[in-house]
């Protein structure tokens, strides 16, 4: 199977994937309806997930930006980077996006936007001085492929999603303590019983079910941008040698936090989910020894 067609297959998987969280969080509402009576629950629960994917749309990039304290870099600024963006770009049929640094000692990078036309990626000033030209290529051409095979906007929208149904599920068990109780109607009792069991089980697994789904797409979309900027650069070898250096460096991000932490070139958090196969199954990036294997497999 060809990089192309396999690209093709991951992106219908994730489209499904996203269908079927939507579904989850209708359910959920109708649950909840159920449990409390009230129809109310569905409508609310569709309605707030259509204004948070709306948000996210056409907000979320700048959130990310100002929460990872990124600027905007003119070209003069850095010319190689700048030319370096240009020229991937050129090759891959991609508009040029706009150039941010983060001032961060920790070697690292990410891509962010909706769509082409409104995409950044920004790189930290750790990453700038570590990197040779080689290097920086392999690491600028994976934050393209993530930008070019759409990863960030399906990310963002995963996101918000698994973020709306924790909160849904958060909102269940404090209703269901604070709420006074009502009175059984005859007969249906031990229906409502169950129905609050089910309830209750919903809200715990849910939102564990929903972030290892999140972070099951997000390291399959690692590898897929690893091979895409492999193929873009025509040397693998480069994106081998930049995930070496910046996986072995141990400094910390200053700028580091759960929300952005699945969009960086390699875990911000250094040392940390990577000792088990359990901290493995939480963390947002495959093993780093993964992907140097699978790009040092290829032959172009």
């Amino acid at each position: 199977m060809s990089l192309y067609t396999q690209q093709s297959k991951n992106i219908r998987k994730t489209w499904l994937l996203m269908s079927v969280f939507l579904i989850v969080v209708v359910g959920i509402g109708w649950v909840f309806s159920q449990v409390y009576g009230d129809s109310s629950f569905v409508v609310v629960a569709v309605a707030f997930s259509l204004f948070m994917n709306f948000f996210s749309y056409w907000f979320s990039d700048k959130i990310v930006l100002a929460m990872s304290g990124a600027r905007p870099i003119k070209k003069e600024e850095d010319l190689e980077l700048y030319r370096i963006v240009e020229n991937l770009c050129i090759a891959a049929g991609l508009k040029a996006p706009k150039i941010y640094m983060i001032n961060d000692p920790s070697p690292n990078a990410f891509a962010t936007g909706r769509n082409q036309e409104h995409a950044a990626v920004a790189v930290t000033s750790g990453l700038r001085q570590m990197l040779n030209k080689n290097e920086l290529e392999g690491v600028v051409a994976h934050e393209l492929s993530h930008i070019g095979n759409k990863d960030i906007l399906i990310s963002t929208i995963i996101v918000i999603l698994v973020g709306f149904v924790a909160l849904l599920s958060d909102f269940f068990l404090r209703a269901r303590f604070f709420r006074s109780r009502r009175d059984n109607r005859e007969g249906g009792g031990q229906a409502q019983t169950i129905m609050m069991l089910v309830g209750i089980i919903l809200a715990i697994l849910t939102p564990i079910v929903a972030k290892l789904i999140q972070l099951a797409i997000s390291r399959k979309r690692e590898f897929l941008a690893d091979a895409s900027g492999a193929l873009l650069t025509r040397y693998p070898e480069g994106l081998a040698r930049a995930l070496e250096k910046i996986s072995a460096d141990p400094t910390p991000m200053q700028t580091a936090n759960n929300a952005t932490s699945h969009l960086w070139i390699d875990n911000p958090f250094k040392g940390k989910n990577r000792a088990s196969w359990f901290g493995k199954l939480f963390t947002t990036h495959p093993p780093v020894e993964e992907r140097i294997k699978a790009l040092r497999d290829m032959s172009i």
